[in-house]
């Protein structure tokens, strides 16, 4: 019997290392893959876009907040991989009952890492997964940004919505140097009329590409509204997609830093 603790402190028991695996999580679906695990996969959600030919190779099964229960027990894995943030919670309890399920719970950059390292121990490509680590680490950003500005990432319109501090993106705001202003409130999410976004008086507006995919009208008529910021559309993939799109965040960022300090210039 194999005993792993996942990232909610759960404890998961194995039988031995798993031979089938269903991943909820579309981040998470592509860290299997690094880690040389497509074969294992079983399952995957409809969002589940990298690699680029699993969606018409693999079962789907729903998408992450509705999950296809019954087809999954049906898939007979040996272990799923959900997460806290993006699954239902009582869809995850109700896979419990019999199959054995990790959890991750990543809200900031240490906690990404420290997903990479777990699963690699979890599924035993250990060294697989201390590649990517080493990878992320050799591609860290230098930090361009020169101070830190007062920065708004909105993942959402109608109402709009902004990533607050305690998420994977807001970290990820502040770890390129920038200051998330979003305001403080109990949802991790803020909603907020736009009217009040003045209030807060941002140097920076991130918009992101997804969930809500804006485009450059939106951004130009934001951009109207706030005439001292700079408004930008961003890869969303890079601020949400923890695991080895890490790599490609850093990558990312590096040229993102380089751009909004040649602008504040």
């Amino acid at each position: 019997m194999l005993k792993f603790k996942d990232q909610c402190q759960r404890e998961v028991l194995l039988q031995d290392f798993p031979l089938r695996i269903v991943s909820t999580v579309p981040s998470q679906t592509e860290l299997l893959c690094d880690l040389g695990l497509e074969k294992q996969l079983v399952g995957i959600t409809a969002y589940c876009v990298h690699p680029k030919n699993l969606l018409s190779e693999k079962t789907i099964i729903g998408g992450t907040k509705n999950l296809n229960i019954d087809l999954i027990r049906n898939l007979k894995p040996d272990l799923i991989i959900a997460n806290k943030e993006e699954n239902i919670k009582e869809q995850i309890e109700d896979l419990s009952q019999g199959i054995p399920v990790w959890i991750s719970d990543v809200e900031n950059f240490d906690q990404g890492l420290e997903l990479i390292s777990e699963i690699g121990k979890l599924t035993n490509t250990i060294e697989q997964a201390k590649l990517i680590l080493k990878s992320i680490k050799k591609e860290l950003p230098k930090t361009e940004i020169q101070r830190p500005l007062k920065t708004l990432y909105f993942i959402w319109k109608n109402p709009f919505m902004l990533a607050g501090n305690s998420t994977y993106i807001g970290n990820m705001v502040e770890f390129n140097g920038l200051q998330n202003i979003a305001p403080k409130t109990e949802d991790r999410y803020p909603q907020i009329a736009f009217d009040k976004l003045k209030e807060l008086d941002p140097e920076l507006i991130l918009l992101t590409s997804e969930p809500y995919s804006f485009k450059s009208l939106e951004a130009h008529e934001i951009a109207q509204v706030f005439p001292n910021a700079l408004v930008k559309i961003v890869d969303g993939e890079m601020f949400t997609w923890y695991g080895s799109r890490m790599v490609l965040a850093m990558k990312y960022f590096s040229s993102l830093q380089k751009g909004i300090q040649l602008y504040f210039k």
